[in-house]
Parts: C-alpha cells; sequence; structure tokens
C-alpha cells in the first residue's frame, strides 16, 4: 500500500520535472535562434561600414569588382596617399572641421540653454505664442531658407568664412535641441529656484549656479548630437566654402571623385574610415550620456 502510495504521489512530480524540462529546452532554441537572428540584423547592419574599411585596402579595380570582405593584397600605402593625394593635406581639413565643430557645440549648447531655461522657467508675455513659433521652425526643411540665408550672409561678406557655419549656433537656431533641453529642465523641481531667489540670487545666478550643473545629461546629449551633425555636414560647407584651404572633411573626401581623370576610390575610402574615427570614439565615451539624457528629458 505504501510503494502505492508513494508511486502515485511521483507520477506528478515526475511529469512536472518533465515539463519543467520541456520549457527550459524550448527557452533555450529560442533564445538561440533569436540570438542568431540578432547577430544576422547587426551583421547586415555594420556590413556597409565592414565593406568601407575593406575597400580602403583594395586597389581600385577590386573595390567594385569582388563580393569579398578580405583584401588579396592589402594596400595600406591607400592611406598615406591618401593624406597627401589633394593639393592641400588631410591635416589641413581635419582641423577646419573641429574648429567648425568645436565651436558649433559650444554655440549650441549655451544658446539653446539660455533659450530653454526661458521657456521652462522664467515667465514672460507671449510665452505660448514664441514656444509655439519656436516648434512650427522643426517643420521648416532647410532647403526652403538656404537661398535667403546665403543672400543675407552674403551682403555681410560672410561667405567663404566660417561665419554662416558658426554664428547662427550661437542664436539658439536649432528648435530640437531647445526643445530637448526644456524637457529636462522642467523635471527639476521648482522648490529650487524659489530657495535661491530667497537668497538673493537673480535668474542668471539660478540658471548657472543650478540648473546648469544639473542638467548635464541634457546638455551632454546635446552636445553629442550637434558634434556628429556638424561634424559630417556636407551641404553647409559646400554652399559658403569656395577656398580649397578652407574646406572640411566632407568636402575633401568629394574631390577624390574626378569626372576628367582616374577616381581614386581606395584612397577615398581610406580617409572616410579616418574620417569616422573621431564621430565612433566620441560617441562610445559618452554614449551612457545620450540613454540618459534622452530617457531624463520626458522622450522615453
Amino acid at each position: 500500500m505504501t510503494d502505492a502510495t508513494s508511486a502515485q504521489l511521483a507520477a506528478p512530480v515526475a511529469l512536472a520535472a518533465q515539463m519543467r524540462a520541456e520549457k527550459t529546452r524550448r527557452n533555450r532554441r529560442a533564445a538561440i535562434l533569436k540570438h542568431i537572428f540578432l547577430i544576422a540584423a547587426c551583421f547586415v547592419m555594420i556590413y556597409p561600414l565592414l565593406w568601407m574599411i575593406a575597400s580602403s585596402l583594395k586597389p581600385n579595380n577590386e573595390i567594385f569588382g569582388q563580393l569579398s570582405l578580405i583584401p588579396s593584397d592589402p594596400q595600406w600605402n591607400n592611406y598615406t596617399r591618401g593624406w597627401n593625394a589633394l593639393p592641400v593635406s588631410f591635416t589641413n581639413f581635419f582641423w577646419n572641421s573641429s574648429i567648425i565643430t568645436v565651436l558649433s557645440v559650444i554655440g549650441n549648447v549655451l544658446s539653446c540653454s539660455f533659450a530653454a531655461y526661458a521657456f521652462a522657467r522664467l515667465e514672460f508675455s507671449g510665452k505660448t505664442i514664441w514656444f509655439a513659433l519656436m516648434m512650427m521652425t522643426l517643420m521648416i526643411p532647410y532647403h526652403v531658407v538656404l537661398i535667403p540665408q546665403y543672400l543675407t550672409f552674403l551682403q555681410l561678406g560672410w561667405v567663404n568664412t566660417y561665419l554662416p557655419l558658426v554664428v547662427p549656433r550661437f542664436l539658439a537656431s536649432d528648435a530640437f535641441f531647445i526643445f530637448l533641453m526644456i524637457q529636462f529642465f522642467r523635471q527639476l523641481p521648482r522648490e529650487l529656484d524659489e530657495a535661491a531667489m530667497i537668497d538673493g540670487c537673480s535668474p542668471f545666478k539660478i540658471y548657472w549656479a543650478i540648473i546648469l550643473p544639473l542638467s548635464l545629461p541634457a546638455m551632454t546629449t546635446a552636445a553629442i548630437f550637434s558634434f556628429i551633425w556638424t561634424w559630417e555636414d556636407f551641404l553647409g560647407p559646400l554652399v559658403y566654402l569656395n577656398d580649397i584651404k578652407d574646406y572640411t572633411v566632407p568636402l575633401a573626401l568629394r574631390m577624390f571623385l574626378s569626372q576628367d581623370s582616374v577616381s581614386e576610390y581606395g584612397q577615398m575610402f581610406a580617409m572616410s574610415v579616418l574620417s569616422i574615427l573621431p564621430i565612433i570614439i566620441f560617441f562610445v565615451i559618452f554614449q551612457r550620456f545620450i540613454i540618459r539624457g534622452i530617457a531624463m528629458s520626458g522622450m522615453k
């Protein structure tokens, strides 16, 4: 009787264990398939980058004639030859891009944070209307205002200088960064402002001593996006810069393609690899600030 009872009790336990084992196997198979799919998707996403790196080590006749990512005879001299292939060294182009990018980042962060602070923390007449007008600028394509802006800068004598590319950044011209910072500023407690005002702080002092230090994630996010968009900008420098000595990296890369002679694709891809290194390094170092800044800015 005891053996029969034990057998009856053991049967459900064994069945439950078998079901758990089967569920574990199903979960393991599902996890393996999911990882295989994600790896394949990642490969598809990074294939253009891998192709560009491989092409930077190939001679011109192999770049478009072979699908293999492994060069048959790596041409490392594409990097050294490409660096000095143009009338001006690539050192000059990197320096020009660095100047424009750094000034643009500083201008965007400072001016957009000022505007965002005013919309988020201060009260003034017409605030709602001005905020709506600012948001409407997000729907205006850049090409619509390109000609009026060019004529304006031409009258000011700024064409063929860095001023058209830098000065607008100090005038809070990017509504996206303003909106991003507004959402972050609104989440900071108002009691901080009230306590600072009791201590005699002016609105600027509140911004500089309280709001700005607490808004580091949002500021860093704006700086990263501004860095990436300015560094890879092609149309702006193409319109306003005429002297090759003032060219940025994207304009210099275009000079490797010639309609009258042989295009040096290998050297162009080699310089393209070097041109994206600052963006990759900058993004890898500060990517955690992007996630934190967006998540804490009400855009999650």
